[in-house]
């Protein structure tokens, strides 16, 4: 693993993955997108991790996408880079990912951010889509899922504007999951990742893919997906286990099986 990304297995399950760019704020280049993808895909592979946290440094999570790498692309280069695969690999992980976010949060930062499945913020985060203010747009699902999260007034506000708002703020907008003082993300992070590893990771994942399957289908067709899934846990060792325990009041043993 390149040393942009650096990896801890901080508890049981539980993969941390370090963005480590400080002297460019962790901007997002082509080679930094190639080694958070690769290092997604490695997860993928590990059947003993069920959870993944991702964050930056104290000054910030990702300040963007280095502008010095944009500046002389054109229409052509940018296509031949093909961020979406990038971003498609994070998109389609099975594993629940928490973004613990510190500093700055900025353009694909916060693209980034959004393929979480829990953001934690600290009151000192600056989080926004500042594109507009270089003659460019968000382009790495900025439009889609920030007004998924928000709604499109106040994504409108964030998008036209390239204001970004605070920790605080954001909590309040429903973008971020919660917000915590700055000393305290990483660690509630990561807390939190090793609650979600100690449950059974079927369920997790069946959850995972229901929610964001489900999150542009008719209701109709969400409840369907969502009965579907529900009858397939039920032949699973883990819910056999997990209702043992809980009628005999003791703690479960989930094997993932």
């Amino acid at each position: 693993m390149t040393d942009l990304i650096l990896q801890e297995d901080p508890a049981p399950g539980v993969r941390l993955l370090r963005i480590n760019r400080p002297e460019a704020r962790n901007a997002l280049n082509t080679p930094l997108r190639k080694a958070l993808a690769a290092a997604f895909m490695q997860a993928v592979q590990e059947p003993e991790l069920r959870a993944i946290v991702m964050t930056g440094d104290e000054r910030a999570f990702v300040a963007g996408a280095d502008l010095r790498e944009f500046a002389t692309m054109s229409t052509t280069d940018v296509a031949r880079v093909d961020m979406r695969q990038t971003w498609g690999v994070i998109a389609a992980c099975p594993l629940p990912v928490i973004a613990a976010i510190r500093g700055f949060a900025l353009g694909g930062g916060l693209e980034l951010a959004m393929h979480a499945d829990i953001i934690i913020a600290g009151e000192g985060a600056r989080l926004g889509q500042p594109e507009i203010g270089v003659g460019i747009m968000p382009g790495g699902g900025g439009t889609q899922r920030l007004v998924r999260a928000v709604g499109k007034f106040k994504a409108m506000q964030m998008l036209l504007t390239g204001q970004p708002v605070t920790g605080r703020v954001a909590f309040e907008m429903g973008l971020v999951s919660e917000v915590v003082e700055d000393a305290e993300v990483l660690p509630h992070a990561l807390e939190l990742a090793a609650r979600i590893a100690s449950l059974p990771p079927l369920a997790a994942r069946k959850i995972k893919e229901v929610v964001l399957a489900g999150a542009d289908a008719p209701l109709d067709t969400g409840i369907m997906l969502e009965r579907r899934a529900f009858e397939t846990l039920f032949d699973t060792t883990d819910k056999a286990e997990g209702m043992a325990a809980f009628l005999e009041k003791r703690p479960a043993r989930f094997r993932g099986e």
